[in-house]
């Protein structure tokens, strides 16, 4: 709706209705990210200080209304800044989106602070099953099973509990149930994708695991 020089109100013409906002910009504009002290990089720490999930940049530029571009620059912009002054906190992008992360030279600190000294970890037997879920994914409880030798029934539990590995369909033939792992697998390692998993076989001594799932596979 448009106004008229005496002040009266006209319905938009059709060209107006059909007009989107300029390329690049939000189509929803009420918020100005620039009125804000810190600007832009000010309201991205605002946000990725209160999520505990990483966050796509596209979803940060519609929540914030600027371009995906500004937002890319900025998260960029972020991380060199928190490395170059070396800061307790610092900001990566893992499993499709970014969020703020304490950084790893303080671990030690984060890991006394949290876990008062008890170390609550993996042990060995779920490491492995979680090893050889990642690297041959998707793969049935019973398949694991055989690549390790021993019956990992309580291990796939706990890992299911933990949020490393979830149900990613079922064989085809069988109907066993797949496995593979979760956002928040990539997201404890620090990885983008399952493409950054380092080699398998220095990480797995005692178990020529490779071998046992190519022999898995031929089964």
């Amino acid at each position: 709706m448009t106004h008229t020089d005496d002040g009266s109100r006209t319905e938009p013409t059709a060209a107006e209705n059909q007009a989107g906002p300029p390329e690049g910009i939000p189509a929803q504009m009420g918020l100005d990210v620039a009125a804000f002290p810190g600007g832009l990089r000010g309201a991205l720490e605002a946000v990725l200080m209160v999520v505990d999930e990483p966050v796509p940049e596209l979803t940060l530029a519609a929540a914030l209304e600027v371009p995906l571009e500004d937002v890319s620059s900025a998260l960029v912009a972020l991380e060199d800044e928190y490395a170059g002054a070396g800061r307790g906190f610092t900001l990566r992008q893992v499993g499709g989106g970014w969020r703020m992360y304490s950084r790893a030279d303080y671990a030690p600190v984060v890991e006394k602070f949290v876990l008062d000294g008890q170390q609550a970890r993996l042990t060995q037997a779920s490491l492995e099953t979680l090893a050889v879920i990642a690297y041959r994914q998707p793969i049935s409880r019973s398949r694991v099973s055989a690549v390790r030798g021993v019956n990992v029934d309580g291990v796939v539990r706990t890992l299911l509990s933990r949020g490393l590995i979830e149900e990613v369909g079922s064989e085809h033939e069988s109907g066993a149930v797949l496995y593979g792992t979760t956002t928040y697998f990539l997201e404890r390692l620090g990885l983008r994708s399952l493409d950054d998993l380092p080699a398998l076989a220095p990480y797995l001594p005692e178990v020529d695991v490779l071998d046992e799932i190519a022999e898995a596979g031929r089964g």
